[in-house]
């Protein structure tokens, strides 16, 4: 084993890895657990495509000023492909390592409780960006998606870091409603769903009930798709839109509250062991 990740040892004294260190070993367990898990990997990268493959193939009509449904649809897969890679995945990960004792263990241990939230937050990172590369060549090779000008990239990085970041607290703060991972799958997956389908993923956002448009506005889902949305259309179709424009900076607004207020609920909800035991 390298020394650092069991120390190295000098006379009668024991040297402890680096904080770097041990940060770098926890992100690359996180991700080796996560592709060993194939039930995961299915959900959160293979799902996204095949629902850009389906709808792509089956809605390719044309919304108007040149656009495709496809166009239109592939900022919504994005999102939900994030809100996949972040807080189902968070939300059901955690509550299956509280449930199974993994938790309390990795709380028994020197390591610094830190390093388990840093290699969460790097495996969400890893398979965001993995998941958006993946669903732009889809689009790109069978679909003649138009990639976002040079201009609107700034836009689509932190869209997607924001939506990530506050998805992922989300998570987090979720995984301790849930007494396993099954449980949580069954209590996170059908709100995601619900969640997509009033927030402009599935659809165009301007054909959903305004009431259900109300609902989505209060979750970060509906602004992360209308940001990303506005790199890949053309301005002519932010018309469409409740505002009539792409509202980036309430964008940016009600994702950072949602940033704000996930990490609240982490501080005062997360727990390393399960309810009533010690």
């Amino acid at each position: 084993m390298s020394a650092a990740t069991t120390g190295t040892t000098t006379g009668d004294r024991t040297a402890l890895p680096s904080l770097s260190a041990v940060y770098r070993s926890r992100a690359g367990v996180e991700l080796k657990e996560f592709f060993r898990q194939r039930e995961s990997v299915v959900f959160t990268l293979v799902f996204p495509v095949l629902l850009l493959v389906v709808f792509g193939a089956v809605l390719d009509y044309d919304l108007g000023s040149g656009v495709t449904f496809t166009q239109y649809f592939v900022a919504g897969v994005i999102a939900a492909g994030i809100l996949g890679a972040s807080l189902q995945n968070m939300a059901i990960s955690i509550a299956t390592e509280r449930a199974d004792g993994t938790l309390k263990s990795l709380y028994g241990t020197p390591m610094p409780r830190s390093a388990y939230f840093v290699g969460k937050v790097v495996q969400v990172l890893a398979v965001t960006v993995l998941i958006i590369a993946i669903l732009l060549l889809v689009g790109v090779v069978f679909y003649d998606v138009d990639l976002p000008s040079g201009a609107d990239w700034p836009t689509f990085a932190w869209v997607t870091a924001l939506g990530a970041a506050a998805c992922t607290l989300l998570g987090i703060a979720v995984s301790s409603l849930a007494r396993n991972g099954r449980s949580a799958s069954a209590t996170v997956t059908p709100i995601a769903l619900v969640l997509q389908f009033i927030s402009g993923v599935f659809f165009q956002f301007s054909q959903v009930p305004v009431w259900m448009q109300t609902v989505a506005s209060f979750f970060p889902l509906k602004w992360m798709a209308q940001g990303l949305r506005s790199v890949f259309l053309p301005d002519a179709l932010a018309a469409q839109e409740p505002a009539g424009t792409w509202e980036l900076g309430r964008v940016a607004l009600v994702l950072g509250a949602w940033c704000l207020a996930g990490l609240v609920l982490c501080v005062l909800t997360f727990r390393w062991q399960e309810r009533g035991t010690r």
